[in-house]
């Protein structure tokens, strides 16, 4: 077989137009044409490059041998992934137009990109698809920031801590009152977080008709599989069928919210107190399958598998690089330092940065300082502000946080501060919906409406629709440690019988009793 009849051979084979061939390989079609009638040859360079595409050798394009070339095109189609089984999450180029705004997010200068993400994005899964998406890739990490973006948001701690307003010195707690509180924070997240797990991914315009229809508005209550009863199931986008309910079970089930607070007193019990981020990247591998993580925790599990370590684990190919995932991981920290808002935002660090970014770290940071902060007050206020010292004023999560605290501060009333929210992201992308800002923004204010009601609280957080299960465990977390076991009502911990089930290997179903004394063996002697 000749050299022009091998070029027509591969092309017809990977199903690819003249047109398409000739883009590929920057030439014209007549080009393309007159190669493979034989009128004319690629020079050297192109040969090349075309055996490189192609996955095959030069002497086996070049020879006149039809059966190697057909064998080496045959095998180098073997060996190409099945893309469309690939999950959206492992795929970077399926999330292209996530990346493209993640980036701008970011102030990064790639907007006169933004019709190729757009073209590339609505390719079918493949491996032409693929390589564009490399090519993508390496423009956002290659991109400058624009001239006059706002924001100094560092990655690394001691730049992070550079530009931090919280106090040095640990503030002192009462040692006689640090179990309860710690127990109330384990019941706390728990709890909030089976009440969000119902609705899980649900919008505001479905929540809210379903809890009405159902007498749970405003929402009071958990919601029920008795519920589904009530009302016409077909009228909602959002699938009530198949989801976890508290009647349904004696435990809490299995939530990456609650698996990851188990995981890091795992960690901290295996390699202690001073863990670093690779210590964080080997438990994760030894600890769970690849299914139980999401999102950027996905990314950079599979990032782990293929030898990237942190800090480059949390960059190479993750769009997710700013949501709320580092944000829900960073509750044990807190809890093992209390009063101590600078050393648990600084253990957050070390978690988040295997997997995250600039305010996806912040988000973790923010999380565990409050904690801290709330074993020693009470006032939602200062346990917030407390938490909000502990990260870069010079960022957006701060300033978007401030913009609640302050909203609240000057009477502005709940209903008004949550439509602001919903003004800033959009809940109906997923961007928008699972971003680290907009979900801290809903924790920020459900605990200053909430006034330190359990019940309140975790309601507005799971009622106004984002990451409903997150922003449930996250505030009911802050005030079972800021008021204690005691403050949460029975109607919440009953349904749970003190049981959690986790995913994580070797562990399995636990008690919380044992979880929270395993905690006080953590804390500084």
């Amino acid at each position: 077989m000749n050299f022009s009849k091998a070029i027509c051979q591969m092309r017809k084979q990977t199903k690819l137009t003249q047109e398409q061939f000739a883009e590929l390989f920057d030439v014209s079609q007549q080009a393309v044409q007159k190669w493979e009638s034989g009128a004319s040859v690629p020079d050297v360079e192109k040969i090349i490059r075309i055996a490189k595409y192609f996955d095959i050798s030069l002497d086996s394009l070049l020879m006149d041998n039809d059966n190697r070339v057909v064998e080496e095109m045959n095998q180098a189609q073997i060996l190409k992934p099945q893309y469309q089984n690939l999950h959206d999450w492992e795929f970077y180029s399926a999330n292209l137009m996530t990346e493209f705004q993640q980036s701008i997010d970011e102030g990064l200068n790639i907007d006169a990109y933004k019709d190729i993400f757009e073209s590339v994005s609505r390719l079918p899964k493949g491996e032409y698809k693929k390589k564009l998406g490399d090519v993508l890739f390496e423009i956002v990490i290659s991109a400058e920031q624009k001239e006059g973006y706002p924001y100094v948001e560092p990655s690394d701690l001691n730049r992070i801590q550079m530009l931090r307003r919280g106090a040095e010195a640990p503030l002192p707690f009462d040692a006689s009152q640090i179990r309860d509180k710690i127990y109330g924070a384990w019941l706390g997240r728990i709890c909030g977080c089976l009440l969000g797990k119902s609705v899980e991914g649900i919008r505001t315009d479905d929540i809210v008709p379903f809890l009405k229809d159902t007498d749970n508005y405003p929402l009071h209550r958990y919601i029920l599989h008795s519920d589904l009863a009530k009302t016409d199931l077909t009228k909602y986008r959002f699938n009530f069928v198949g989801r976890t309910y508290a009647d349904d079970f004696d435990e809490m089930p299995p939530d990456d919210d609650t698996n990851y607070t188990v995981l890091a007193q795992e960690i901290v019990k295996k390699y202690g107190r001073n863990f670093t981020p690779y210590d964080v990247s080997r438990a994760w591998l030894a600890s769970q399958c690849k299914d139980s993580y999401c999102t950027a925790e996905r990314v950079a599990f599979c990032n782990f598998v293929k030898g990237y370590t942190p800090p480059q684990s949390a960059i190479y190919k993750n769009p997710y690089r700013e949501w709320i995932g580092a944000q829900i991981r960073g509750d044990y920290f807190g809890y093992i330092n209390p009063g101590d808002p600078k050393l648990a935002a600084e253990m957050a660090w070390r978690d988040a940065s295997i997997s995250h970014v600039k305010n996806g770290i912040y988000g973790e940071m923010f999380v565990a300082a409050m904690l801290a902060m709330a074993a020693v007050t009470n006032n939602p206020e200062e346990i917030i502000l407390g938490g909000l010292a502990e990260i870069p004023h010079t960022s957006r999560l701060y300033e978007h946080c401030m913009l609640v605290v302050k909203h609240y501060q000057s009477g502005e009333s709940q209903k008004a501060c949550f439509e602001m929210i919903h003004n800033l992201y959009d809940e109906y992308t997923g961007h928008g919906w699972c971003h680290t800002i907009s979900n801290a923004m809903v924790v920020v204010a459900s605990l200053l409406y909430g006034e330190g009601d359990y019940t309140k609280s975790i309601c507005m957080a799971v009622e106004t629709g984002f990451d409903t299960d997150c922003n449930g465990a996250t505030v009911g977390s802050v005030l079972g440690m800021a008021f204690g076991k005691d403050s949460i009502p029975s109607c919440w911990t009953d349904s749970i019988h003190d049981t959690l089930r986790t995913t994580i290997f070797g562990v399995g179903t636990v008690r919380i009793a044992d979880r929270v004394e395993q905690t006080m063996k953590h804390l500084l002697p």
